[in-house]
């Protein structure tokens, strides 16, 4: 018997969708060594062993978010989440961490795969130093000519983030940043999208356009595995779009990086804070690092009352704007299956 060429049928159609979508997801997925190319934002407080083991057992790529920790603590959760998965997981590191080189270290005794570098250039020797110990780098680039000079630099994929996201934001949307990067440098090395994402129609989308994956975070808050306070995830959960807005800056000398969050009266904290440490600019009580460490250290503390201890209302909630998407609490397998399922179908549609 010889072999027939059989035509496709309605039925078949959702597998089209499934086998592009998987295709162009390769690339990425083969970088992250997970299934798909879907990789969790590092959110303080809220990326730990539990949520990151949860997030690459179902397939993905889960990111520990070091923040402030010591290299004490970073060794431990590194530790504890491989004692939750055999599964490839990164850490994402701050490069303004005054202990920067011996979290490097840390990571490098663990064998730790990938490392991401957030919160601006990396100090010099720190892509060497990850390099060194076999790691792959991931770097944010909020700028092409930036994600440029991180390509030259030896970075091995690049994040591009729009001010939708939660947390610490740029000043440019991520659909901007995706048309304006994605066709200069995404043949270049992997570039993972992130901002604003909830569903896996606008996955889809990003993939078509040249990138290798994406990133979200505000999607995975509430997912079953997630430790945040049951307040926080109500608040998500009650949340819209336009409830996630910008803080404000009072003092242009002062280096504050916008961060998005959900209104409370937390916002009018870090008001009165970035007015405490503008003053001690003012009396040369701190140099501007120093001013800079005090702004990072109080959103650290802000957030952990909201994600830890439940305080939505004078702690900091960290949410993208995607959060009017997020509606319930399930497990990480259902929102990646779901997402999976959306951006298939997606592709599918656009072949008919």
């Amino acid at each position: 018997m010889t072999d027939t060429l059989i035509a496709p049928t309605a039925a078949d159609a959702p597998s089209t969708g499934a086998a592009r979508l998987a295709r162009r997801m390769e690339r990425g997925a083969a970088f992250l060594g997970a299934d798909v190319a879907i990789m969790a934002g590092a959110m303080s407080w809220v990326s730990e062993r539990h949520l990151v083991a949860a997030m690459s057992n179902a397939g993905g790529f889960g990111v520990i978010a070091c923040g402030a920790m010591t290299p004490e603590l970073l060794d431990a959760e590194i530790a504890g989440t491989k004692a939750l998965t055999t599964r490839a997981f990164g850490v994402n590191l701050i490069t303004m961490h005054p202990q920067l080189t011996d979290l490097i270290a840390v990571c490098a005794r663990h064998g730790v795969g990938h490392v991401v570098l957030a919160g601006g250039l990396p100090p010099k020797g720190s892509l060497e130093a990850i390099k060194a110990s076999g790691a792959k780098v991931i770097c944010f680039a909020p700028t092409l000519a930036l994600a440029k000079k991180l390509i030259r630099s030896g970075v091995d994929a690049l994040v591009i983030e729009g001010m939708e996201a939660g947390g610490h934001i740029g000043p440019v949307s991520t659909s901007v940043l995706a048309q304006e990067m994605l066709p200069e440098i995404a043949d270049q090395v992997p570039v993972f999208v992130a901002g604003g994402i909830g569903r896996g129609e606008a996955i889809a989308g990003y993939l078509d356009m040249g990138a290798a994956g994406v990133q979200l975070g505000t999607r995975f808050v509430c997912a079953t595995e997630s430790i945040a306070h049951a307040n926080f995830k109500k608040a998500f959960i009650r949340a819209s779009a336009r409830d996630a807005v910008a803080s404000v800056q009072i003092d242009p000398r002062l280096p504050v990086i916008p961060v998005r969050a959900l209104k409370n009266a937390g916002s009018e904290l870090f008001t009165a804070k970035q007015r405490e440490v503008a003053q001690s600019l003012d009396e040369g009580a701190v140099a501007m690092a120093e001013a800079q460490l005090q702004i990072e250290h109080y959103w650290a503390g802000a957030l952990r009352r909201a994600v830890i201890d439940g305080d939505v209302e004078h702690g900091s909630v960290m949410a993208g704007q995607s959060v009017g998407m997020v509606t319930k609490e399930e497990p990480v397998a259902d929102i990646i299956a779901a997402l999976m399922t959306e951006a298939a179908e997606a592709l599918d549609r656009r072949t008919r």
